[in-house]
């Protein structure tokens, strides 16, 4: 039976526009409870997950969550694409489609889904991606034993039904798929499994393929990042549309957001963030946020963390 559990009221269910590489300033729409997930990704920069899940269920008010969204595309400026994203396997909530069709009637702002792909080979979860313009699937592992190490998936997922998934998505979505794989260095960039990778790239011919790494903290310390020349090589061991996906390019600024602590606050509880983050994406001047994260962290309400040498703020 599917979850019926829905959010409780006074919940913001979209953030942002937050500056994303790939999708310009982009308007976030979170429609789980924080980390339901089909898998426990050792490179999720959310944490690791107590308990995995693939059933899907109504976790939202579908009419508070499109309210929210219209009343933020009139009053937040520049956004480039209404992004699902958020806590974790948007697909899980089985009203995601209902919304998108919704999004659809009222704007012309292009919707974009970030998915797993676990849940692809179920025809139900394809037809509610749709009529979405583009589906970003991940794509990390092209065999069992290096799925079960990067993305500790739930015992149902399973990698077969994963690829066939993907492949039926491509014959029948109009839109465009960017495939992104996540390189965790020394786990999933070995030359035999890029070997695997590509065979599957050529089954599914997705319309770019984003190459990523381990750059937020992540759910475990053992996921580390690829440099840039172990990152080239992968490009050029994948070949075809591949790219290496970008830092995000400077921009003119979205407009700044009213409220800039409550605002902090919403964007550190989807990931950590660091000060540049937070001033690109809401157009506040540097120093202005540094005050707001020293008020914040005084009153208990954030926590620092050092990654790689960049500081991090987190919910306290």
């Amino acid at each position: 039976m599917p979850v019926r559990r829905v959010a409780s009221e006074g919940r913001s269910y979209v953030y942002g526009p937050v500056p994303s590489r790939r999708l310009g300033f982009s308007l976030g729409v979170d429609i789980l409870p924080f980390k339901t997930c089909t898998l426990d990704c050792i490179y999720c920069q959310l944490g690791p997950s107590a308990k995995t899940t693939a059933r899907r269920g109504d976790f939202v008010p579908v009419r508070e969550v499109l309210a929210q969204i219209r009343k933020a595309v009139r009053s937040s400026g520049r956004i480039d694409h209404i992004t699902f994203s958020g806590s974790g396997e948007p697909t899980l909530n089985r009203s995601i489609g209902r919304i998108i069709r919704e999004i659809k009637k009222t704007t012309p702002i292009p919707v974009a889904v970030l998915t797993n792909g676990t849940l692809l080979h179920r025809r139900d979860v394809r037809e509610d991606l749709l009529q979405a313009d583009i589906v970003v699937p991940s794509f990390d592992a092209a065999t069992a034993g290096i799925l079960a190490r990067v993305n500790r998936p739930h015992p149902s997922i399973r990698l077969e039904r994963m690829m066939r998934g993907l492949a039926e998505f491509r014959k029948e979505f109009k839109g465009r798929i960017w495939l992104e794989i996540m390189l965790v260095a020394g786990v999933n960039d070995s030359p035999a499994h890029l070997r695997e990778i590509r065979k599957v790239l050529a089954v599914i011919r997705p319309d770019r393929i984003h190459l990523n790494t381990v750059v937020r903290p992540p759910a475990e310390r053992t996921a580390l990042p690829l440099g840039r020349k172990e990152m080239e090589r992968v490009r050029r061991a994948l070949g075809g549309n591949c790219e290496i996906v970008a830092d995000f390019p400077e921009r003119k600024k979205a407009p700044a957001a009213v409220g800039l602590s409550k605002a902090v606050l919403s964007m550190v509880r989807r990931r950590p963030v660091t000060a540049e983050d937070i001033a690109s994406s809401l157009g506040r001047d540097r120093d202005e946020v540094l005050k707001s994260l020293a008020a914040l962290l005084e009153a208990g309400k954030l926590r620092r963390i050092v990654h790689r040498r960049k500081t991090y703020f987190e919910p306290a």
